[in-house]
């Protein structure tokens, strides 16, 4: 199963967070009976309980802390390369992917966000590389003959291949540590 590539691994989950809090007591309750005049075995056994769980536990919290430095290291690069492709073609715009609707396979019905001007509406995308995720924002050369100014937003926007330069996760590590301009900031055209 491919897991969705947008959503930002979780580093810690309820279940992990009270095995993590139960071990910990368990070794401090081996810890204080140490030093008590309390049979050896029990105080044995409950300790080499206690550390097998502790390396169980730190493995768990070390490979999820792993994968999760990574996913940052690859949104990061997916911004850049997003942030390239936007200065190296004229006219773009973002729109986020809010639902995939239906997969085809010449392409996907989707529920789209113009970043821009907030609006929603249904598209068409055609088959690309990639597969396309909720959660995704795509950077795409907007088709002028369906959008113009002045004129009301078509029922339906049919998005080329051809169109789309790049995508990277909805929620982008660099511009959270304000190394870019917010997109609040950008006018609200098509032009950059």
């Amino acid at each position: 199963m491919t897991s969705n590539p947008v959503l930002k691994p979780r580093l810690a989950t309820p279940a992990l967070i009270l095995a993590t809090a139960t071990v910990l007591i368990a070794a401090g309750y081996f810890l204080t009976t140490l030093s008590t005049r309390v049979p050896v075995d029990a105080v044995l056994m409950v300790g080499a309980l206690a550390a097998l769980s502790a390396v169980a536990l730190g493995a768990v919290w070390l490979a999820r802390l792993r994968r999760r430095r990574a996913w940052m290291a690859a949104a990061e690069q997916k911004w850049h390369d997003f942030d390239d492709a936007r200065r190296n073609h004229g006219t773009t715009t973002e729109i986020t992917v809010l639902s995939v609707d239906a997969l085809e396979p010449t392409g996907s019905w989707i529920t789209i966000n113009w970043d821009r001007f907030d609006h929603v509406q249904h598209a068409w995308i055609e088959a690309l590389p990639d597969p396309i995720w909720p959660g995704s924002v795509l950077l795409i050369s907007p088709d002028p003959a369906q959008v113009q100014p002045g004129l009301p937003w078509p029922q339906m926007y049919y998005i080329r291949s051809s169109d789309t330069h790049a995508w990277a996760p909805r929620a982008d590590p660099i511009r959270k540590l304000g190394k870019f301009p917010h997109r609040a900031d950008r006018p609200r055209s098509f032009r950059n």
